[in-house]
């Protein structure tokens, strides 16, 4: 019997397009990626793949609103396709676009899945739905609905432009004439199009993938929420650069191992930046261009752009160079041995030409270390708070993941991590010096709680026994959908979810607000607390405290190491107005009725699978924590007052900004990345 092949051979560009119409970047340019295989017959109808190509997790639709226009759907089981590992590379095929962008997005989730250790899951959609609850009449609640694919259009508008819509859960791509500065690079009014771009491609499905793992992190709380949304997307952009073997050895080659120097590997979306009329990539992760000399040049961070830069590229640059410096510090720590035996111990390698040997092995280095800050990269978005965060938060949530997976850091990974972002003034709150361990999470202390704690633990033991061997996404779904809101069905057995039993067990303990940041008490009310709740479960005067996500996450180091843990993400929401006293000081009144701003706090609780032991508490407290010892709920002065200043800049200063950001699903404007990404 002939096996299923482990992957689908599809031919793209590396890059986009244009790297193919010049001589020296034309052979490595076009490359074929290998993507899981979808099969057409499979007994699974969710796991089959039709024409479109529309598999498990994506469904491209090919219509173009210009024209009014669909075009046909590329069949990729079509015996042709098939031999010649997909169609061949084209500027003008519809068909070609639409395998360019699956295959991109399938790669792209690849890396997700490899780097969490659990299927992706789009952002669900919220809908009023009639439900029956104990024989009761059915009533309307909200609830949240599985979304199988991501939809992608390739051609959706015609305009520079190209975004992930949470509220279509759907990529859609423009296309446009190009406008380049000097003629010499692009041909004026040639038609670009943002589809046949890796790193636009890899951006925006990173977007959506982020946004089903924490949907908060699209309101813009403080000046790093957005930014580190871009910044994040272009990090997994460009850290797949690196997968491409022979784009790697060419640039090895080409920069003598120097990857610190201009080169392909550290820009992104190239044909997109000189058809809006810049000089080289849209964004540069290690150096920018001089318009002047028309020069390249490195960057050299000096700690004052992250206090200076607001806007959400400029300001996601500084992580994306900072994580970019700490892979070149690692890149160059694991080669220094090559460098030695290469150029007889003095580490200045002779003129000329480098051994395909050695360019081979540093090629081999380079894609290990790459691959690796990728994975670090993705694993801490688990150890990161669930709102709000900030790029100190991001840096924690790095060290702690890794710490955790990886004992033995012998080539420093962490230190290079912790000294990029040194260097450019980012440090963490609450920690009172900085190393590797103070900013590693510690384990919480539960003793005065840990009755309480046994009822999540005897919850997760039933979730776990029911979702631990299960791999179908929509069942994955369904599963963490009924233990965090509960099954009421009368034909199935009752099941309280993790949203009721935290509420009822905690209530009042200063001990469970302590860990968490959050209220749980009946004086919610008197704190402007919302009461609405997650999938519709009202119970009354009880706070809200929504839980946001349940996950199951099994991960493997480099060592062979691995962690199973349980994630439980919750969030709570307040709202209040803020006045000046006659000292200028920050006077808190909460309350919905005449709240102005809306305050969000959230808490990430990390269980170890196997022992069920709570093993981090990773929170941004609602409440003030030094007056919770005291016995006095309060909200968290120094947060309010912070995202207070925020909200008022966002409304001064950028009215139309604030607009896309209103909050609502009714609201059609809310589309916060394609303002974002508008030229």
């Amino acid at each position: 019997m002939i096996k299923k092949p482990p992957f689908r051979k599809l031919r793209g560009y590396a890059f986009d397009p244009s790297l193919s119409l010049n001589l020296d970047t034309a052979v490595i340019n076009n490359i074929t990626y290998k993507v899981r295989w979808e099969d057409k017959d499979d007994p699974d109808p969710e796991r089959r793949l039709k024409s479109g190509p529309r598999g498990e997790y994506l469904e491209v639709v090919d219509y173009d609103p210009t024209v009014d226009k669909f075009y046909a759907p590329v069949d990729l089981d079509h015996p042709y396709i098939l031999a010649q590992d997909g169609l061949n590379p084209s500027g003008s095929n519809p068909q070609f676009h639409q395998q360019m962008v699956y295959a991109v997005a399938m790669t792209t989730i690849k890396n997700f899945e490899a780097g969490l250790g659990r299927p992706v899951l789009w952002s669900s959609r919220q809908v009023m739905m009639d439900e029956q609850v104990n024989g009761n009449p059915p009533e309307k609640k909200a609830t949240s609905v599985y979304v199988p694919t991501l939809r992608i259009y390739p051609h959706a508008m015609r305009e520079a432009n190209a975004y992930y819509s949470p509220q279509k859960k759907a990529l859609l791509f423009g296309y446009f004439s190009a406008q380049p500065a000097d003629v010499t690079l692009q041909m004026p009014d040639a038609l670009t199009f943002t589809c046949l771009s890796h790193d636009i491609i890899a951006h925006e499905t990173t977007h959506a993938i982020l946004d089903g793992l924490h949907q908060s992190y699209t309101e813009s709380s403080n000046p790093d929420v957005l930014a580190f949304h871009e910044a994040f997307a272009d990090i997994v952009a460009l850290f797949q650069h690196f997968t491409f073997s022979d784009v790697l050895k060419n640039q090895i080659a080409a920069t003598r191992g120097d990857l610190a120097a201009q080169n392909l590997l550290g820009k992104l979306a190239q044909e997109f930046g000189i058809a809006i009329g810049s000089y080289g990539s849209l964004r540069d992760a290690i150096g920018t261009f001089d318009k002047k000399t028309k020069t390249w040049k490195p960057n050299e961070p000096n700690g004052d752009e992250y206090r200076k830069f607001m806007e959400p590229h400029q300001r996601g640059a500084i992580l994306v160079s900072a994580i970019f410096e700490a892979f070149l510090s690692i890149y160059k720590n694991r080669i220094s041995d090559l460098l030695r035996i290469a150029s007889n111990g003095s580490g200045i390698l002779p003129q000329g030409q480098l051994s395909p040997d050695l360019v081979n092995r540093m090629a081999a280095e380079a894609g290990k270390t790459a691959q690796h800050v990728l994975n670090m990269c993705i694993r801490a978005l688990d150890y990161c708070p669930p709102v709000d965060i900030t790029f100190g938060d991001y840096l924690r949530g790095i060290i702690t993941a890794d710490t955790d997976l990886v004992e033995d850091d012998s080539r420093d990974y962490r230190l290079a991590f912790i000294d990029a972002f040194r260097k450019r003034g980012i440090y963490p709150s609450g920690i009172k010096h900085l190393s590797i361990e103070s900013l590693t999470y510690s384990i919480p202390d539960t003793s005065g709680i840990q009755g309480q704690i046994n009822v999540i633990v005897n919850f997760l033991r039933e979730y776990r026994s029911e979702i631990l061997n299960e791999k179908r996404r929509s069942e994955i779904f369904k599963i963490n959908k009924k233990y965090i809101a509960g099954q009421y069905d009368d034909n199935a057995p009752k099941i309280y979810g993790l949203h009721r039993r935290l509420l009822q067990k905690f209530d009042n303990s200063i001990q469970f607000e302590k860990l968490t940041g959050l209220l749980f008490s009946e004086g919610a009310r008197g704190l402007g607390i919302s009461t609405s709740h997650a999938y519709g479960n009202d119970e009354g005067n009880w706070p809200s405290v929504s839980i946001q996500s349940l996950h199951l996450a099994s991960r493997v180091g480099p060592d062979g190491n691995q962690v199973n843990q349980i994630i439980v993400t919750m969030i709570q929401r307040a709202y209040m107005t803020i006045s000046r006293d006659g000292n200028r000081e920050p006077v808190i009144v909460p309350g919905k009725a005449n709240g102005n701003v809306r305050v969000l706090g959230g808490c990430t609780l990390i269980f170890d699978l196997d022992s069920l032991q709570l093993r981090y508490a990773i929170s941004k407290p609602l409440l003030d924590l030094e007056k919770l010892n005291e016995g006095v709920r309060k909200l968290n002065k120094g947060r309010c007052s912070a995202l207070f200043q925020h909200h008022q800049d966002m409304r001064i200063g950028q009215s139309r900004f604030e607009a896309y950001f209103s909050m609502g699903p009714a609201n059609s404007k809310n589309e916060p990345f394609c303002f974002l990404h508008t030229h």
